[in-house]
């Protein structure tokens, strides 16, 4: 990862090719590497602070090295007589640039305070670029900021969309019977949180039935994002332009009904192979992905446009480090020109969906104005009648839906709704 390899793909690599490693063992090692590039910005500081920079430790390996100690000690509690044992391995398993003494003045010298207040106090204490912070410190008070941060930081929970839709309490209650400790989620209608830390819901009866699948919950309000204001998607035609590995692509079949139909497309070949394979497996027929897709018949028009990512950091930490100013400006264009496009094709009164996992006004509000400022016969519908007013309190700003990584599990998310005249 540190040679720049995506987080996810290194990981999954490097846990593949290991060998004797149980399932704990694997768990845990997706977490301290999640976590030291989550905490990178804090860790290195601490480093330089007790005088071990990574730029004076030669190898990549001793750097991370450092990193653990420091996070087993920042964030875990962890004294040197417990960090000692994980990290004092022969030579021939790691590089032995480093002595295990300097590891012990590393778990044990004094570390001074951080600065009390500011954006750049908050911008290393939450390890995040400072002109993401500044960006965002413009848009929300410090209290607002901090906890989005805080929440950015997060490992984050397991949750899952109950299907059908409407079934919650019933599966609930087998999950308990099983044995697993599960919970409603309050800000969407379908979503449930598993609340241990194993992973013994893959192997319960619920989930080999398909009654539970893997989305986040700003996945599953932008899903709800494409319900008509009354009555449902049942038997409609629905298109998912940027479908991605599929996961919203199986919300809306469930919400179509065998009567209905979705068609879903992707620029990634990779990614919508997936997709394909992942509607195989739940033996979705109403689902397929022509190409070009026939957008002329939906009703609904769903794009999860390409974006920064910014309100999925908590999953996606390394991406941190990745995004740029001047890559938000660019990712403006391309979801510009991207509703642009499709707008010609889509139907009179048809709905178009637009949605990003940002928190960024650029990707989001300002996109939306843009468009409806160059492409005529175009309105935005409110999104607060649609989740009704508990749930529109938290999740709705003005008429979208901003679901803020605060307020709602699993990181940030902007909807809007775009009705064709």
């Amino acid at each position: 990862m540190l040679k720049g390899d995506p987080l996810k793909a290194a990981l999954a690599n490097a846990l593949k090719d290991a060998e004797g490693l149980g399932g704990q063992e694997r768990r845990f090692t997706a977490l301290a590497v999640r976590e030291m590039s989550r905490h990178q910005r804090l860790l290195d500081l601490a480093a330089r602070t007790l005088g071990h920079p990574p730029s004076k430790i030669g190898l990549l390996e001793d750097q991370t090295l450092v990193r653990y100690v420091l996070w087993r000690r920042l964030f875990c509690g962890a004294s040197w007589v417990r960090i000692s044992p994980e990290v004092k391995l022969p030579g021939p398993v790691r590089p032995r640039t480093i002595k295990d003494d300097l590891l012990a003045q590393v778990a044990e010298s004094p570390l001074p305070e951080p600065p009390a207040s500011g954006a750049e106090r908050l911008a290393t204490r939450y390890s995040f670029p400072n002109w993401l912070v500044n960006r965002l410190a413009e848009l929300h008070p410090e209290p607002v900021l901090e906890a989005m941060l805080a929440a950015l930081d997060e490992e984050p929970s397991l949750h899952f969309r109950v299907r059908p839709s409407g079934t919650r309490a019933e599966v609930l209650a087998r999950l308990a019977e099983e044995g697993v400790a599960a919970e409603p989620v309050a800000v969407a209608l379908d979503a449930v949180r598993i609340v241990e830390a194993s992973h013994r819901v893959f192997e319960t009866r619920v989930m080999k039935e398909g009654r539970l699948q893997v989305q986040d919950v700003g996945s599953q309000l932008i899903v709800e994002a494409c319900r008509p204001l009354e009555g449902t998607l049942s038997g409609q035609t629905v298109a998912d332009v940027c479908a991605g590995a599929g996961g919203k692509t199986l919300a809306l079949a469930d919400e179509v009904g065998k009567a209905g139909r979705v068609v879903a497309g992707d620029r990634s070949r990779r990614r919508l192979a997936q997709a394909r394979e992942r509607a195989r497996e739940l033996s979705l027929r109403h689902v397929s992905f022509p190409h070009p897709l026939p957008l002329e018949q939906a009703g609904v028009v769903l794009v999860d446009a390409p974006c920064s990512g910014t309100g999925s950091l908590a999953r996606e930490p390394d991406q941190k480090w990745k995004i740029t100013a001047k890559s938000v400006g660019e990712f403006h264009d391309t979801q510009l020109g991207l509703l642009e496009e499709l707008a010609g094709q889509v139907k009179p009164g048809a709905l178009l969906v637009y949605a990003t996992c940002s928190l960024l006004p650029e990707e989001n509000d300002t996109v939306v104005r843009d468009f409806l400022a160059k492409v005529p016969g175009f309105t935005v519908e409110p999104l607060a009648p649609l989740f009704g007013p508990e749930r529109a309190a938290v999740l709705c700003d003005g008429p979208f839906l901003r679901a803020l990584p605060s307020r709602v599990p699993g990181g940030g998310f902007f909807a809007a709704r775009l009705r064709k005249g």
